[in-house]
């Protein structure tokens, strides 16, 4: 009778070796993937966390979503934006955040509309900027090239802004953007002009959220189409 149980028990415990190594095996498995996978970190204000959209519409997760039907694997995004803030809040909110833990492998900046909006001076917004700037090569591990600038967007084709002057708001929005895209330039960053799409929502109301001011998820998927080929090019140097 002793004999006969040898056999069963050998089974098992052979069983119990081969589901230890397996567990083994995938638990080292999936901490490659969670050390292959990439970082990404968003710097801005409504547009970047998206007001009037769902969270899965905003567009840096538009950006993940996109990389990741590509077979590019990406954390979510850390987010640091809110509605309304300039430079110097978004310098504020990144000094006080809990959140950030560089370095990361893809780092965006968008910023400045508030700042035209409020009428603020135009070098103000330059310095204020480049110390934005430096923030991001910083958290992109002091690599520039990692680091994507996005052009600050056309308010003043929106719906919201009929009753202002169009014309001032797109030359001063220039203004900015052209000094955002020379101190971007001159950094060795990345600059990613939207604003040429932003000025479609004014013949084409699927661009607009339904505040009549943010742009909906539609605009914000071609922002993405904009940024991809980008973030790809970055994220497959790495």
């Amino acid at each position: 009778m002793g004999t006969l149980t040898k056999g069963p028990i050998r089974y098992c415990q052979r069983s119990v070796l081969i589901c230890i190594l397996l567990t083994l095996i995938n638990g080292a498995l999936f901490s490659q993937d969670a050390e292959a996978s990439y970082r990404y970190l968003a710097l801005g204000d409504s547009y970047t966390i998206g007001e009037s959209v769902d969270i899965q519409d905003r567009w840096p997760v538009q950006l993940q979503t996109r990389l990741k039907s590509q077979g590019i694997v990406m954390q979510s995004p850390v987010i640091i934006a809110k509605t309304g803030w300039t430079t110097d809040e978004l310098a504020e909110g990144i000094a006080v955040s809990p959140s950030i833990d560089p370095p990361y492998d893809l780092v965006t900046l968008l910023i400045g509309v508030n700042n035209q909006y409020r009428g603020r001076d135009v070098e103000e917004f330059a310095e204020q900027f480049s110390t934005l700037l430096d923030d991001a090569i910083h958290y992109a591990g002091g690599a520039s090239s990692k680091v994507v600038v996005l052009s600050i967007p056309d308010w003043g084709v929106m719906p919201f802004a009929r009753d202002r002057d169009r014309q001032n708001i797109a030359t001063e929005i220039d203004a900015f953007n052209a000094k955002k895209k020379a101190l971007t330039l001159a950094a060795g960053a990345l600059f990613c002009d939207i604003t040429m799409i932003s000025r479609e929502a004014e013949s084409d109301l699927s661009l607009v959220a339904s505040d009549n001011l943010h742009p909906s998820k539609q605009m914000y998927a071609q922002w993405v189409d904009k940024v991809y080929p980008l973030a790809l090019n970055i994220l497959s140097d790495r």
